[in-house]
């Protein structure tokens, strides 16, 4: 189907041109049925990417302040619980001692309001007891120092009066008791730093992951990049490959660049500007036929009159009228010559840019040129090397060849008897180099801006030799710039030096 929407295109641009019409080429209809990423515009994606990226991170810095907030919450509530559960360690120590005091002065006294002290600083000292019992210290820690205050409780209420023998038991108690207290606080203290390494473990290990969360966001991050990045980059290199076959006049190969809609549509444009080319080209062709027609048909006429009033078929003819006659024959034949030279650059320029390339060694290429000109060189007793190499490009073998055996003839035509000419060939970066050097009177000053110019001819010309038509060297640019190369001058005399750069296909 593309190749008969091209022929039709082609063949609508014909009849169009020759009615003197602008053409508009329809746009391309894709298949409804393609890529995801080909649906949407290139601004649609870097814009989702870019969301995507936002809510990643986003999601990521959600995440963590969570992370952070529950690990300042469990910090604070560790610190406040070891400040509490120390302080009743504290407590129980301090409860005890009111209790030993309120029943020793019982013992004595024998007062209730004692009793009745003893008895809520008991259950003060329980309660205080049953906290420090929850997650602190062992149950039978605890069974044990409530044992050990029921005992003394129970002593407190024997009948009688004070005897020495009661306080013993007691004093053996109360005694007992403080050793609990001490091992209460040591146990609390030992829970305390356990329970902070704990929560420093637990620190180390969300401060792990937190870490392994950050590069894993780190990585997909770098991966999005990466991979829209050699995306973009791609279809940078297929236009960027487009409008180099354009420059490079290989119009021959449709530009299609798949890709988001607004490629897609630089594609189309592309191709437009293909197909436009491609008409321009055949315009020029039309053109030349018509030229050689219309102009070569009549000045045929002109010179048959011309001679025929020469031969004096028309009546003899004066003195004066032989001179005009002779001013018009001449004028006449310069004109023919002209519009030769003209048809010749023009038919020479267009076939330029009709290449067919394939990958050539171009020393060896120049190694033939020199070869099939040996006889005009050794005539002017020259002498031709051929530096560097093998450098290799992809070019028009024919053409290319045609450019430097227009270099090389120059380079003859101007180089004195015995002379050398040099071709030195190299690599450089992306591209290959040619360069031609003679030893001959060189180019003056004031032609070097317009050396390229056709039908331009330099002030220096060589005495033995017929002046040329001065579309050499504009044929030889032509045909380099069509190559995607360029030609130049260089200022380094003392004859003519050309440096040729074409693209490296090595």
């Amino acid at each position: 189907m593309a190749a008969i929407w091209l022929i039709r295109s082609a063949s609508m641009g014909d009849e169009a041109v020759a009615q003197g019409e602008t053409l508009h080429y329809p746009t391309p209809c894709y298949p409804t049925s393609m890529p995801l990423l080909q649906r949407y515009s290139f601004r649609q994606l870097l814009v989702f990417a870019s969301l995507c990226t936002a809510v990643l991170v986003g999601g990521a810095a959600l995440r963590w302040v969570d992370l952070l907030e529950n690990l300042v919450r469990q910090s604070a509530d560790a610190s406040r619980s070891a400040v509490a559960v120390t302080l009743d360690a504290q407590l129980l120590a301090e409860q005890t001692l009111s209790m030993e005091r309120a029943a020793r002065e019982y013992l004595v006294l024998r007062d209730p309001a004692l009793e009745r002290r003893f008895t809520g600083a008991a259950n003060d000292a329980d309660a205080t007891l049953g906290r420090l019992a929850d997650g602190w210290i062992p149950p039978d820690v605890a069974d044990r120092w409530r044992g050990l205050a029921s005992s003394i409780e129970s002593l407190l209420r024997q009948p009688g009066p004070f005897t020495p023998a009661q306080e013993a038991p007691i004093t053996s108690a109360f005694g007992d008791l403080d050793g609990i207290n001490a091992t209460i606080s040591e146990q609390v203290h030992a829970g305390v730093a356990a329970r902070s390494r704990a929560l420093g473990v637990q620190l180390q290990t969300r401060r792990t992951q937190l870490e392994w969360q950050i590069l894993v966001i780190i990585a997909i991050g770098l991966g999005l990049a990466a991979s829209f990045g050699i995306w973009f980059a791609r279809l940078l290199r297929r236009m960027e490959t487009a409008v180099l076959h354009l420059g490079e006049n290989r119009l021959d190969e449709p530009v299609d660049i798949r890709g988001p809609t607004d490629i897609r549509a630089l594609g189309r444009r592309l191709e437009w500007l293909r197909l436009r080319l491609l008409e321009l080209d055949a315009d020029k062709a039309r053109f030349l036929r018509h030229v050689s027609h219309e102009l070569k048909t009549p000045l045929a006429a002109l010179r048959e009159g011309v001679s025929l009033l020469e031969d004096e078929v028309a009546g003899t003819l004066t003195g004066n009228q032989r001179e005009v006659v002779r001013i018009l024959q001449q004028n006449t034949a310069v004109l023919q010559s002209q519009i030769e030279d003209l048809l010749q650059f023009n038919a020479a320029a267009f076939a330029a840019r009709q290449l067919v390339r394939r990958r050539v060694e171009l020393a060896a290429l120049v190694q033939d040129v020199v070869a099939q000109q040996q006889l005009q060189w050794q005539a002017r007793r020259l002498r031709v090397t051929v530096d560097g190499g093998p450098v290799w490009a992809e070019v028009d073998d024919e053409k290319m060849r045609t450019a430097i055996a227009n270099l090389l003839s120059n380079a003859i035509r101007f180089s004195p008897l015995g002379a050398t000419i040099r071709f030195r060939l190299q690599r450089e970066p992306g591209r290959v180099s040619l360069d031609i050097q003679d030893e001959g009177v060189g180019i003056a000053e004031a032609d070097r801006a317009r050396i390229f110019e056709p039908f331009y001819r330099g002030e220096r010309q060589p005495g033995d030799m017929p002046r040329g038509s001065g579309v050499g060297l504009a044929i030889v640019q032509e045909t380099i710039n069509a190559h995607g190369g360029r030609i130049d001058l260089r200022d380094n005399g003392p004859g003519a030096h050309f440096h040729i750069e074409l693209p490296d296909a090595s």
